[in-house]
């Protein structure tokens, strides 16, 4: 289910301090780039399968793609799996993340019968040679108190995530920023790095951590600070996103947004400068939910996309 659907129907001184572990910015100095550039097809709307998207990835110069491990179950033979890995191995292009299959937010029946399925989806990811898997958390609920979700929450995604570790897999949660969707309920819930950190420390697993949103960063006010509190094992998967114009951080809708950089209403440089600062060597990736973007001919969003990234990297020397 993705998430629009669902929405649908229902410094350096101190920062060094802060984190303990933060190398020192000297002005001037270039910073290493561990993260990889990341290509999932469908959040740019690009219809392309497992193979398809390896060939995107090496026309337009990204790092990591989507492991398509659904894909991989339903149609790929033994050979067919080998061969697609030695291509990603003789280029160099590792594994992006892919949603958690299990609809945990719905009532128990149904994450049961979702979750007697979890062991054999992980057991092809690790086959594959994928290692992330994500999720995002709605910050609102019509039934339940904050405490109430809370403890469901930690319950579910604590279950998931210890298949998850039986299988070398590490497990983002996504929080969502946006003030307008805490509202839209009757009980708002996690909104906030803060916030994600005590559901983290309610799972209690060591293989789980964030997925961190410029767009929900900003929506959140968090800060460069706040991401400097991170260790890089803390972070699953980033995404780069801008926010739309004309709307305040309190106004934005998710489902709408922009490529990074394209209006610069979110400080991706500080954002970036955070993740960079921290270690991070994980994924980077875009999801800005744009129909415009996604009306495009595949290879005019994949160029597009890529050079947004490009653009954004240019705002800290690397």
């Amino acid at each position: 289910m993705v998430r629009r659907k669902f929405i649908q129907s229902s410094a350096l001184a101190s920062a060094a301090i802060l984190a303990g572990s933060i190398p020192s910015v000297i002005a001037g100095q270039k910073q290493e780039r561990k993260f990889k550039i990341a290509l999932n097809p469908g959040t740019i709307g690009v219809k392309a399968n497992f193979a398809q998207t390896l060939d995107y990835a090496l026309k337009y110069k990204y790092e990591a793609i989507s492991p398509f491990t659904q894909e991989v179950m339903d149609s790929y033979s033994d050979g067919q799996l080998n061969d697609i890995l030695a291509k990603m191995k003789a280029n160099n292009i590792s594994y992006d993340s892919t949603n958690i299959p299990v609809e945990y937010r719905r009532d128990k029946t149904k994450f049961n019968e979702d979750f007697k399925g979890l062991r054999k989806f992980c057991q092809t990811m690790e086959k594959q040679g994928a290692t992330l898997m994500n999720t995002w958390i709605i910050s609102t609920h019509d039934q339940l108190t904050y405490n109430e979700n809370m403890k469901q929450h930690a319950y579910r995604l604590g279950e998931c995530a210890k298949v998850m570790k039986d299988h070398g897999i590490r497990f983002g949660l996504e929080y969502l920023g946006m003030r307008t969707m805490m509202t839209s309920g009757r009980y708002p819930f996690i909104g906030s790095m803060k916030e994600g950190k005590e559901l983290i420390g309610e799972i209690g697993e060591s293989n789980v951590g964030f997925v961190l949103d410029t767009f929900h960063w900003y929506c959140a006010n968090d800060t460069l600070e706040d991401i400097r509190t991170l260790k890089p094992e803390d972070v699953v998967v980033v995404d780069l996103n801008d926010a739309r114009l004309g709307f305040t951080r309190e106004t934005q809708l998710d489902g709408k947004r922009e490529l990074p950089m394209a209006t610069g209403v979110i400080n991706t440089k500080d954002f970036l400068q955070g993740i960079i600062d921290i270690g991070y060597a994980g994924p980077v990736r875009t999801e800005p939910f744009n129909q415009a973007l996604n009306d495009l001919e595949n290879d005019e969003a994949l160029k597009l996309n890529r050079e947004s990234i490009t653009k954004s990297l240019a705002t800290v020397r690397l």
